[in-house]
């Protein structure tokens, strides 16, 4: 299956015939450079081309009045004051006669992009459209959009398929109302949307953009706000949002579908956002969405007005969706304070909706810090009567060149065990260098007559060494003594290799924690048992009660926990470990494995017992980067556990920054 990708050139043919400073930036220059970006770099030839249909009236009025689309009909006929005096019923909007023809093919190509997923011609897909679409209301153009084209997606996917459940993720950093509107009293949609709000400040201006509107009557909790509540967010504040508050949900509520307002205006450079976040973010956030709903996901274009920033961001994302291993992130320093308190009331808002947020702290008692700020702030400008905010303009390294290994998987497996289609066998090769075998007989293989052992092992060393020089993407290994070969290649990458280690251990089996004492291993260990206190910051054991059986702790403890921890500690090598008593099913372990891969460049290295031999598929079509079967609605998790993990959380929340979710209350003062 491959990723469609959906462009038109005449989306690019309508712009402002008159001057209006705040619909300047809304440009045809901001498609075209996208596309050709996607062009340039290799990605749309890549790519399934998709053709644009016009949307229908039928289309259109899923989501809007009978009365606005006739009236839009009339513009292509109006002269320029006519158009001129039709734009002054709406706000921030201008209209061309050319603007409902393209709005009718950008709604259109959200459906195309809908169909080509829904009907399994592709796996995911982005479509590059103008005008945008979530701004725009029943009866109202706004914010540059005239028809929803994301709203009326979701509509149609829901009346043509029969879907139970959507997910809408608006990234965008202005709030989509017109998607909040249309679905506030919908449980069948999920929208959640971050958006810069500066305390109802910025553009819309809206009270019911703030973190408590939650949706309305059956529609409660199905509608998340995330406001941010001053300028300059990084890389570390969205992905604390996706860990601590998107992602939770996102699988409780467990959408047949996932459409992304993908506006790009979040990104570093952009006029509006004025935040701070690096185009490779967009890479891991749609990494992280891409193994729910069975991989379907549909990202449509929204703003974006750098005309630097935004094209990198689309590539970002595109190779994402295109199964590339996600770049290392950069500059995960913790989330700032003012995020945190905007994580703190949302978690808080929504707790009485998700069992995943049921042990949220309670709101707030002291004055968001942000809103003091703010408010002196805007004393001072009316003081000095100055309007306008001087921008410096920001500067910023381009993302990496994210190089795909020509192996994708590589696997080590003993005989007469198959390897699965699309990964290769790996096995040492006959000139094993003679002072690794000699370390490997001193440490591990103690029988001199234990060839398959020392085979297997010496092959593991090789195939690490290969996933270090990024010839080999990820590894799965199965072994006779998996305790003994994580061992091995523990030691082996902290005194061989320049590599931080990440080993994620499932299953109540006792393993080493000496290891992690240097900073160069964090060792992470799921099971059922109690285990010795934590000895250092890079030893953390997690003890559930039904240990990885059961999926809502495991899974909560996965996204609130670990991700968290893995972003922060940024390894180079993630080591994932399945002891033979783990008890976690397939479609868990693959949501894990996959998850995992957004880490470390997708040098993931599994091991797992010989006797797993049925496990070795589902393993490899996640190494592969095939999207995790869905894992149902999942119930609440179990107290005990929400109780071990909260105390976890507190406990290492000063040495690992992504892990804090709650804002401080003591010292508080200004914002830096």
């Amino acid at each position: 299956m491959g990723t469609a990708l959906i462009y038109d050139e005449e989306m690019t043919r309508y712009k402002l015939l008159w001057v209006d400073p705040a619909c300047k930036i809304e440009v045809p220059e901001r498609l075209t450079v996208s596309h050709e970006a996607l062009i340039k770099n290799g990605l749309a030839d890549r790519c399934v081309s998709v053709p644009v249909r016009e949307a229908t009236d039928a289309d259109i009025l899923l989501v809007h009045s009978e009365e606005y689309l006739e009236a839009v009909k009339k513009t292509p006929y109006m002269t320029l004051e006519d158009l001129k005096e039709f734009t002054l019923q709406y706000g921030d909007v201008y209209f061309h006669p050319n603007i409902y023809h393209c709005a009718k093919l950008a709604a259109g190509a959200a459906l195309q992009l809908v169909d080509s997923v829904m009907t399994g011609k592709v796996r995911n897909g982005m479509a590059l459209v103008r005008p945008p679409g979530h701004h725009s209301m029943s009866s109202a153009a706004n914010g540059f959009c005239v028809f929803n084209n994301v709203a009326i997606a979701a509509q149609y996917a829901k009346q043509k398929y029969g879907l139970k459940r959507v997910l809408i993720v608006d990234w965008d950093v202005h709030h989509g109302q017109g998607v909040q509107y249309c679905f506030e009293d919908d449980p069948s949609v999920l929208y959640f949307s971050w958006h810069r709000y500066e305390h109802q400040k910025f553009w819309p201006q809206l009270r019911e953009s703030d973190y408590d509107s939650v949706g309305k009557e059956k529609g409660a909790g199905f509608n998340i706000n995330v406001p941010w509540n001053k300028v300059g967010m990084k890389n570390s504040d969205y992905l604390s949002v996706f860990c601590h508050v998107l992602l939770p949900v996102a699988y409780e509520f467990c959408p047949d579908l996932v459409l992304v307002c993908a506006g790009f205006d979040s990104a570093i450079g952009d006029p509006e956002g004025e935040m701070c976040a690096s185009p490779d973010i967009f890479a891991h956030l749609t990494h992280l969405l891409m193994n729910l709903a069975g991989g379907k996901l549909c990202a449509v274009l929204e703003g974006g007005y750098n005309l630097t920033s935004l094209p990198q961001s689309v590539c970002q994302t595109v190779q994402t969706l295109l199964g590339d291993p996600a770049p290392r992130p950069a500059n995960l320093d913790g989330p700032c304070e003012s995020a945190l308190e905007s994580l703190h009331c949302v978690r808080s808002a929504h707790r009485q909706y998700w069992s995943c947020l049921k042990h949220a702290a309670k709101l707030p008692t002291f004055e968001i810090s942000t809103k003091r700020v703010k408010l002196a702030e805007e004393e001072e400008r009316l003081e000095k009567g100055d309007e306008e905010k001087s921008q410096e303009e920001q500067v910023w390294p381009e993302p990496p060149k994210r190089v795909t290994p020509p192996i994708r998987a590589a696997l080590v497996l003993p005989n007469g065990v198959a390897c699965p289609d699309g990964c290769e066998s790996f096995g040492a090769s006959e000139d094993a260098d003679p002072v690794i075998v000699n370390k490997l007989r001193e440490n591990f293989v103690k029988d001199a007559d234990d060839c398959h052992a020392l085979t297997t092992l010496s092959s593991l060393i090789s195939l690490v060494e290969k996933m270090e020089k990024n010839e080999i993407c990820s590894g799965l290994a199965l072994v006779c003594d998996v305790s003994m070969a994580m061992m091995c290649v523990v030691q082996h990458a902290a005194t061989a290799l320049s590599k931080r280690l990440l080993v994620v251990c499932v299953g109540d089996t006792a393993v080493p924690s000496d290891d992690t004492e240097n900073g160069k291993t964090v060792l992470v260990q799921f099971s059922s048992k109690e285990s010795e206190e934590q000895k250092c910051k890079y030893y953390i054991p997690v003890c559930l009660k039904k240990g990885c059986s059961d999926a809502s702790g495991f899974l909560q403890a996965v996204l609130g926990l670990l991700l968290p921890l893995g972003y922060e500690y940024d390894p180079s090598l993630v080591l994932l470990v399945r002891m033979p008593d783990s008890g976690v099913c397939d479609s868990v372990w693959q949501q894990l494995t996959g998850l995992l891969q957004g880490l470390a460049q997708g040098h993931t290295l599994v091991l797992m017992q010989e006797g797993e031999k049925e496990r070795v598929a589902p393993t490899a079509s996640a190494l592969l980067g095939d999207a995790a079967p869905s894992l149902g609605q999942l119930h609440s998790p179990l107290p005990e556990d929400v109780e071990v993990l909260e105390r976890l959380r507190h406990r290492l929340q000063g040495d690992w920054k992504l892990l804090q979710t709650t804002a401080p209350e003591t010292g508080r003062g200004d914002e830096h």
